[in-house]
């Protein structure tokens, strides 16, 4: 009880005073709600009319459908795999077990549910996951595609089945505002690709569960959106649902104004969520890729609805494609920052899509392409719909787009350097951005003044990822730790201070001296933090092309101060450490490939590899996933009188 009453005092003195006004009639309404649960009013003639264009379907590729369908079948047999955990009984899912625990979450008002206790409700991430219903989009994509009635009934059984389990304001599914507005998404496409299907009205617009459901999930997205400190990427998803649901099941007296609000939340908060140069403000890669996502599916139904859309919302989108295209390497991979859950806007692909691929090619069919993009060759079937629904983009004058690829985003301090190479480009992010998004920075990581290096889309020195949010503390801690990437930490303390899994209470401020990626043979960043005050850590990286040279030099101004700098190797490579200097090798395309890392001689280093008391040396390929990887660690001190340089060659 203290460690909670601590957790809520912290949140608590991060939040402003109309943050802690708008939370206060929040509560109110909660418990108004508790004793006497709105009505849905009664309607009459809903007829759904946002289906898909008549070719949209037939410019699906084959090879793509061909996925689809492929992961349609699994889905049938009861197949499916969320965050690292098999199951086998989706032919008949418990819509409130968690399959890794054992645990079934507990029946009742939803907003007495406590979520956060694994002991009590199992991993709430598991049990969530299912019930956004993207697995039926994908089915209902299946019928869309092949007509074959099996996949559409299989999802009207499912959906009928979860209605019935999750009556209105009651159990886990009706805590998180996130969770209904990817519900009410996957609703209107289920709805649009079973358009067709005999049994397509009777599931919806003709079934009074069905529309109770829909009612019922907007008014709460209406009464309880996330708000200040905690309007990230959740109140984007909200707004985006709410919109589509109200576009495509307009059938409701509040439907007009739903629609309204929700349009103006999804255009104040998608510029409020997005740096001007296009990479969102949680500095939180996998979240660019959901918001980016959701801001296009708001805009296929606003425009399959004929609703106007305010011009910034699809400048904001331009710009976040644009500066995916920027950032990814040359094997469309972006960056691996900040957290990740593995959350999509929508899904419609079967298994081995490329999501960042994807989003690109949607880019060039409602942006066009600049002559710098990469070259995207894969195929998927969300981007003929998508591109079937919103109409292009209408060019102005008044819109500049980059001339060349960017390299450096001044306000994300996100820095590319870049070597072209003939056995594949090496890569490498600079961090000097901010801590993170709003004054929780619930996503953020202690990574100021980190570096990723990827040969060839390999990942050389990696960003280990997330694994985990709620459950396990010991990791949460870990993979957001300083330690936990590659950079200084100073006297065993991370440089920014947690205060909770989602909660910082101490920002590290850094700032970008110097960044030159004009290409002449050698490109330079130059940054520094305060997070080890009154100490500072400055870091300096050149990469040399020519030499495939990459060298790193730290310095800490101040005090003497314990050290441990932490390079963490990707799960491809195989390190062999001897004194200060490590051979990497790793293979390729079938190629075997190799670097030298020169680390530096004045700290004693050592290679740490699965260790789990405490935890060292790991990678989070996803959400919920992990495996042993090696990490190397130097100790020793620093007093300000010399720095420390690491030098990393690759060979060949």
């Amino acid at each position: 009880m203290t460690m909670k009453a601590g957790w809520y005092l912290r949140r608590l003195s991060r939040m402003g005073p109309r943050e802690v006004g708008g939370r206060a009639v929040d509560a109110a309404r909660r418990r108004r709600w508790r004793s006497a649960r709105p009505t849905c009013p009664s309607v009459t003639g809903a007829r759904f009319t946002a289906v898909l264009p008549a070719q949209a379907i037939a410019a699906v590729p084959p090879d793509a459908a061909k996925r689809l369908i492929a992961e349609a079948d699994r889905l049938m047999e009861g197949h499916a795999e969320f965050f690292g955990v098999a199951r086998h009984d989706l032919v008949d899912p418990d819509w409130w077990c968690d399959p890794k625990t054992g645990r079934r979450a507990p029946w009742g008002y939803a907003f007495d549910v406590p979520y956060r206790d694994e002991e009590a409700v199992g991993d709430i991430k598991q049990i969530w996951e299912p019930s956004r219903h993207q697995y039926l989009t994908v089915l209902a994509a299946a019928y869309a595609v092949t007509r074959d009635e099996r996949y559409a009934e299989r999802v009207a059984q499912h959906l009928r089945s979860w209605w019935v389990a999750n009556p209105p304001l009651r159990g886990v599914h009706w805590i998180s505002g996130i969770e209904l507005g990817i519900r009410l998404l996957s609703w209107v496409w289920i709805r649009r690709l079973l358009d067709g299907w005999p049994g397509a009205a009777r599931l919806f617009e003709d079934n009074p569960v069905a529309r109770e459901q829909i009612w019922h999930h907007q008014r709460w997205l209406a009464a309880f959106p996330s708000r200040g400190s905690s309007a990230n990427n959740h109140v984007i998803a909200e707004a985006a649902g709410q919109f589509a649901a109200a576009c495509a099941f307009g059938w409701f007296p509040s439907s007009a104004r739903w629609r309204t609000d929700a349009l103006k939340s999804l255009e104040r908060h998608l510029r409020g969520n997005t740096f001007a140069s296009g990479l969102n403000r949680e500095l939180a890669t996998e979240y660019h890729g959901l918001v980016l996502e959701l801001g296009l599916a708001a805009v296929a139904e606003a425009d399959a609805a004929g609703v106007p859309v305010p011009a910034s919302v699809r400048l904001v989108l331009l710009r976040m494609t644009d500066a995916l295209a920027a950032v990814v390497d040359n094997r469309l991979r972006p960056p691996r920052q900040g957290d990740a859950d593995d959350g999509h806007g929508l899904v419609v692909d079967g298994a081995g899509t490329d999501r960042w691929a994807s989003l690109l090619a949607t880019g060039d069919a409602v942006f066009g392409r600049l002559a710098w993009w990469p070259v995207v060759t894969g195929t998927d079937v969300r981007t003929p719909l998508l591109a079937a629904l919103i109409r292009p983009y209408a060019k102005s004058g008044t819109v500049t787009r980059p001339s060349s690829r960017p390299a450096h985003f001044a306000d994300a301090g996100m820095t590319i350097l870049r070597a072209p190479e003939e056995a594949g480009e090496i890569w490498c992010r600079c961090d000097g951005g901010p801590h993170g998004f709003l004054s929780i920075a619930a996503h953020a990581h202690a990574d100021a003044l980190s570096v990723e290096v990827r040969h060839d889309g390999v990942d050389v020195l990696a960003d280990p990822g997330t694994f985990c949010y709620h459950g396990q503390p010991e990791w949460r801690q870990y993979f957001r730790s300083t330690l936990g990437h590659n950079t200084l930490q100073l006297d065993g303390a991370d440089q920014s201070v947690s205060g909770g899994p989602f909660l910082w209470t101490r920002h590290a401020r850094s700032r970008v001296l110097a960044a030159d990626t004009s290409g002449a043979g050698v490109a330079r960043w130059c940054a520094e933090h305060d997070g080890y005050q009154p100490s500072v850590h400055r870091r300096r990286v050149e990469l040399t092309a020519a030499a495939k040279e990459l060298r790193v030099v730290d310095e800490v101004r101040g005090d003497r101060r314990a050290v441990r700098l932490a390079f963490h190797l990707g799960p491809a490579i195989t390190a062999d450490l001897v004194e200060n200097r490590a051979v990497l090798t790793w293979t390729r395309d079938g190629e075997d490939r190799s670097a030298e890392l020169d680390l530096p001689g004045q700290l004693t280093w050592r290679a740490h590899r699965g260790e789990t008391n405490p935890p060292l040396g790991w990678y989070s390929v996803g959400f919920g996933r992990k495996e042993p990887t090696t990490t190397l660690v130097g100790t020793g001190f620093a007093d300000g009188a010399q720095g420390f340089t690491t030098v990393l060659r690759f060979r060949g």
